[in-house]
């Protein structure tokens, strides 16, 4: 009969530590500074379990003891009576107890701890030579620009792609409201606020697809400000910024002529930029390369031109709130064709 619930208990935490792994586990990490902090997580929660198992054994031994001074007053058949030596050793036995347990061994093993922690942090911060990326929190959506070595700088929005094995300092701030920038399986998170610049160094260690997200409540679609982490090989990086630094590539062949004729005709270019036409606007992501990314909306739909279509005709469909207007007047061949200019955007 014992065994049958140890059994069920094993089983439960099993399917629980099945939840630890994926694109967004700090306990499944693929950068220097995660696992970090996954290893620093696993000491504090050693000296938790320390802790509470020391003061959880002084509390049963307190509770199952015999005061002393009881039989002292009386004489008790069977049993002798209770000298004043011995109770005077009893009551220290105990303040040393409780002393020494219940305040010395607490303080010294968070002490240890703390000294663990200060001691790790600084070489997480260091960034020399890292790569700069700054992101933008904005509802709801990120603004992303890559800062070159040569003062040029690179624009994107909504996801953010990493060379393995080399440092990448983000600096981060917000154009609206309070958000978090937090990408678990590579670093800690970091507020993003109105006005300030606060700096998260990371360096992956492995190559494959991240999600990151916001960390902070920051309004109706909060839940939907997500954004995918492209960790690449140091080469394959390069050679992606290179073609992300150079303008948008003009449509050679129909839908996407007239696409790109819709996008100029229905005022896009008022809130989107689009590099090497005439679409200078800020308000909204910029849209050079678009189609190159791997969702749209801030991780909200896939980039293909369903999507895109879907996205146009009625954004806040997908994320309420949302600033962009609907284009719900534009017939299904208008949308296809501007949903296939936009996905050609590479």
């Amino acid at each position: 009969m014992t065994g049958r619930p140890s059994l069920a208990a094993v089983a439960v935490s099993a399917c629980l530590l099945a939840g630890c792994g994926g694109v967004q586990s700090a306990l499944a990490p693929a950068g220097v500074e995660a696992a970090a902090i996954a290893r620093l997580t696993w000491w504090l929660f050693g000296g938790a379990v320390l802790i509470w198992s020391g003061v959880m054994a002084l509390a049963i031994f307190a509770a199952r003891s015999r005061p002393g001074a009881a039989p002292s007053t009386a004489d008790v058949p069977g049993r002798r009576r209770v000298t004043d030596a011995e109770r005077r050793h009893e009551t220290r036995h105990a303040r040393r107890l409780i002393i020494g347990g219940g305040v010395v061994f607490p303080v010294l093993t968070l002490a240890l701890l703390l000294l663990f922690t200060l001691r790790m942090t600084p070489p997480l911060l260091a960034a020399d030579g890292a790569l700069t990326v700054d992101v933008t929190g904005e509802q709801w959506w990120w603004r992303v620009r890559y800062r070159l070595p040569d003062g040029s700088e690179v624009d994107s929005a909504n996801e953010v792609r990493l060379p393995a094995g080399r440092r990448t300092s983000f600096h981060v701030e917000a154009a609206d409201v309070i958000h978090s920038f937090w990408i678990p399986v590579l670093g800690g998170k970091i507020d993003m606020i109105p006005g300030r610049t606060n700096v998260l160094t990371v360096e992956p260690t492995a190559p494959g697809v991240y999600r990151g997200v916001c960390a902070e409540l920051c309004g109706a679609s909060h839940a939907l400000m997500a954004f995918d982490v492209v960790v690449m090989e140091a080469d394959e990086f390069d050679a992606w910024l290179r073609a992300q630094a150079q303008p948008a590539t003009a449509p050679a062949a129909e839908p996407a002529v007239t696409g790109q004729r819709l996008f100029r005709d229905n005022g896009c270019g008022a809130c989107h930029r689009i590099r090497g036409t005439d679409a200078i606007g800020l308000v909204g992501p910029d849209l050079t390369h678009v189609g190159s990314r791997l969702t749209i909306g801030a991780g909200t739909l896939p980039a293909d031109v369903p999507s895109l279509a879907a996205w146009i005709e009625e954004p806040a469909a997908f994320k309420p709130g949302v600033q962009m207007p609907s284009y719900h007047m534009l017939g299904e061949a208008e949308l296809g064709a501007l949903a296939a200019y936009l996905e050609a955007l590479r």
